[in-house]
């Protein structure tokens, strides 16, 4: 077949215009509001990966409260117990035998972290700013717009104008915030420093401030033991500099002061003496002299401009355009308000861009990976200790990188799942006698791989072989043999080896291999063989194997894994119709649990849909109907998924507007605790940000999806496979496929007008549309342009 195709170059120079100035049309999507945040779940956040802020954007007394991403309680320490894999046995003979009071407490004596419980994430500092005169303001409006990364506020004070703007720049390293006054020498304010954190001294002097400190240590408040932890050893220091101040300035104790101003450019730095999971030998004061250093001599306008540049280098890869109207003119909290009825389009393409906004915030080359909150907590003891769930939280906050275009935002989760391997290596052979590495059902930043809290759901043993799924992804969507060569398949290598030697015979199946001690998280307790771990660990050997076969290695570990996935006992389907979440048929048709842990081959893994597997979907609709449309905010968003897997696109977006509520409203006689805040973060309650992360990656779903092949090995693109009715018309650009795809794809009036697929790797394909499979050859750099009926064009 010839296909028509333009030159490479003049595809990007297309596929990108507009995007160093202005990324989408009308100042692209944004949320504002008209009058200041009252609570912190109002405030609008920015980051840089490494440096968070929560700007109120009060009118006589601003509040930008700050973190930095390695100020956590605990210092360098190993979790694991000594002895523990000496237990092993009696706990799987007593999850055998159905005795789970047993099991749960040999488990909790025998077999957990030391200590029980892992490490918190804490607040850092807050900017205060107070502007005499400001409160009775007027024409007030504060907005974060997406296509910059910058929040501002203006409103007006006895004809005066008065506006504000806050970013947080990735290659300053800094948090800028710039105040101005319309007429010169109306701005008089004031501006300090605090902390939540008992350790801290404060000084102001000359034209900054310095608040130097040391981490709580670990509340020993609610849910935790009187066993010992670690003592904090976290020492951090901020420092605010005023980089332009046109009136006059001068400093008072802990404050400074400026009077008769008309533009004053404050810098926010702030650094830890955290290097790494075990190491904490840096000197905070140095690193944010450095910072500091790096604004010698840059106007403000010089550290926007990089900022906006090096932001739009990510988030303008993608556009998407789901429609417009009058309803989408109204403030975020209204239109949140009334979406459940007008269900505008425009907020979805909002929420699914605010997602890649978070993403692109929290979570930068070098940085930490993005947590339960991103990197915005405002709290010493936050809920989960806003640290890393791995049976589906953390996860899921990486599920849009590679398919909304954000590829290089995933580098931190693979660095720790590289960290990850080698306190899990020791976890693996002191709590199992085996080789290889593990990682429970949660982890913090030194990097804690024993179970923790309660052996009920901490001894859950998927988390490597879910991190090893995100590091097979990059390599499927980039095709990046080295990072194969050199990251990625060292760490799959080394976690199918401790499966290989974790499946156990199951006795009333002899034929089968089963996974166990383990739990479906986080529901019924020990038991032996859960559907959820076998899902997972088909899924990394045929990963391990493939990848194996492409670099050519370890003949013998391949044919070893071939034999015993084929072992693996399989999914099943139970009494009513459903797809069983254990071995045995003891599935609650009433129950609705907040995981679905058990349709994890149907998302995000690949085993189950309805084209190959069509029983097994079918089973997976009984199960998500049984578990009901509610929920947490991330179990929603799984669903979102779940349901888009299965073709269903009004499901899907059922499950959506289900999320898309303003948290603690009474809608339809229902009263929603879940949803989204003003601010639209997701609503666990409370804020958890991987509603957010799955939101997008959901809506994606809805669009395309990648994770099929055809009879060729070659990737099937589904297009516009879970098209909602509401979604009828519209456009996505720079969405991403496996085989190293990016497309445009264009609907109107629910069908298919237009699509366009450029080829970074000269890879071949199958596009699949309304019923229609066409192979697709290419070559690097081509774009292949198809209507709505796959003819080329």
């Amino acid at each position: 077949m010839k296909i028509e195709f333009l030159t490479f170059l003049s595809f990007i120079a297309l596929f990108f215009s507009g995007c160093a100035n202005t990324v989408e049309p009308y100042e692209g999507y944004k949320l504002w509001y008209d009058e200041p945040a009252e609570k912190w779940v109002e405030a609008l956040p920015v980051g840089n990966g490494r440096l968070g802020a929560m700007v109120y954007g009060g009118t006589e007394n601003e509040l930008i409260q700050v973190n930095e991403e390695t100020v956590w309680t605990g210092q360098p320490h190993d979790y694991s117990h000594e002895g523990a894999s000496e237990y092993l046995e009696k706990l799987r003979q007593l999850a055998r035998e159905g005795k789970l009071d047993e099991a749960h407490r040999l488990g909790n004596e025998k077999f957990m972290s030391i200590p029980l419980r892992q490490l918190s994430y804490q607040s850092f500092v807050e900017m205060n700013l107070k502007f005499p005169g400001h409160k009775n303001a007027t024409n007030y409006k504060r907005k974060l717009v997406l296509a910059d990364a910058i929040t501002s506020v203006s409103y007006e004070v006895d004809g005066t104008t008065f506006t504000r703007e806050v970013f947080s720049s990735a290659p300053d390293q800094a948090l800028l915030v710039k105040i101005s006054a319309s007429e010169k020498g109306k701005l008089n304010l004031e501006t300090s420093l605090s902390t939540l954190h008992a350790r801290f001294t404060n000084i102001a002097e000359g034209d900054g401030i310095v608040l130097s400190g040391a981490a709580n240590n670990y509340p020993r408040g609610r849910n935790h033991l009187e066993t010992p932890y670690p003592d904090s050893k976290i020492k951090f220091e901020a420092r605010l500099k005023v980089l332009k101040n046109d009136g006059l300035l001068a400093a008072n104790d802990t404050s400074l002061l400026i009077k008769e101003a008309s533009e004053v450019v404050f810098a926010l730095v702030g650094a830890t003496n955290f290097v790494n999971f075990q190491d904490i030998s840096a000197v905070p004061s140095e690193r944010c002299m450095d910072d500091l250093a790096q604004l010698e001599n840059k106007s403000y306008n010089q550290i926007k401009q990089a900022h906006i540049n090096d932001y739009q280098s990510l988030y303008g890869r993608l556009k998407i355009d789901l429609g417009k109207t009058e309803l989408s003119s109204r403030t975020t909290d209204e239109r949140l308000y009334s979406f459940n009825k007008d269900e505008d389009p425009n907020l979805v393409a909002l929420l699914y861009q605010y997602g890649r906004y978070l993403l692109i915030s929290s979570s930068r080359n070098g940085t930490q990976p993005a947590n339960l909150q991103g990197i915005w907590n405002n709290q010493l003891a936050p809920s989960w200790d806003s640290k890393y769930t791995l049976n589906i939280n953390a996860e899921m906050n990486y599920w849009p990188a590679e398919i909304a275009n954000l590829s290089e935002c995933a580098e931190p989760f693979f660095k720790m799942a590289e960290d990850l391997s080698v306190t899990g290596e020791k976890v693996a052979k002191v709590h199992y006698d085996l080789d290889g590495w593990i990682v429970h059902h949660n982890t913090d930043i030194w990097r804690g791989a024993a179970p923790i809290n309660n052996a009920n759901h901490g001894i859950w043993i998927g988390g490597a072989a879910w991190l090893c799924q995100h590091l097979w992804w990059h390599y499927q969507f980039n095709g990046d043999t080295e990072f194969l060569k050199n990251k990625a398949y060292p760490l799959m290598k080394k976690a199918a080896i401790f499966y290989s030697g974790y499946l156990t015979v199951d006795p009333n199946h002899p034929e089968w291999l089963i996974s166990g001690p383990s739990n479906s998280p986080e529901h019924g307790g020990l038991v032996m063989g859960p559907t959820m771990d076998h899902q997972i660990i088909r899924n990394l050997f045929a990963n391990t194997m493939e990848a194996a076969k492409i670099l050519n290695v370890d003949n013998e570990l391949v044919s070893e894994l071939d034999e015993k996935r084929a072992k693996i006992a399989p999914n099943q389907i139970g009494q009513y119709g459903q797809l069983m979440e254990w071995m045995e048929d003891v599935d609650n048709p009433k129950d609705d649990h907040r995981h679905v842990s058990h349709m994890w081959g149907l998302h995000p893994g690949t085993e189950i849909h309805p084209t190959t597997t069509p029983e097994l979907a079918e089973a997976c609709k009984v199960s998500l109907n049984q578990r009901g449309d509610g929920g947490t905010g991330w179990a929603r968003a799984w669903k979102i998924n779940l349901w888009a897997r299965l073709l269903d696109g009004d499901h899907s977006f059922l499950l959506l507007k289900n999320l898309m509520v303003p948290s603690g409203v009474k809608q339809d006689g229902q009263r929603y605790d879940g949803g989204l805040y003003a601010n639209l973060f997701d609503a666990h309650p409370p804020f958890q940000i991987d509603g957010n992360f799955g939101a997008t990656s959901g809506i994606t779903e809805m669009l395309l999806q990648s994770h099929l092949k055809d009879e060729n090995g070659n990737y099937i693109l589904d297009i516009l496979p879970a098209l909602p009715t509401a979604l009828a018309s519209g456009t996505i650009e720079g969405v991403c496929a496996r085989g190293g795809f990016e497309l445009k794809i264009v609907w109107t009036d629910g069908k298919l007008e237009n699509l366009e697929i450029l080829s970074k790797h000269g890879n071949s394909c199958s596009i699949r549309y309304n019923g229609t499979i066409l192979p697709v050859d290419t070559k690097i750099g081509e774009v292949h342009k198809f209507d709505g009926e796959l003819k080329t064009f």
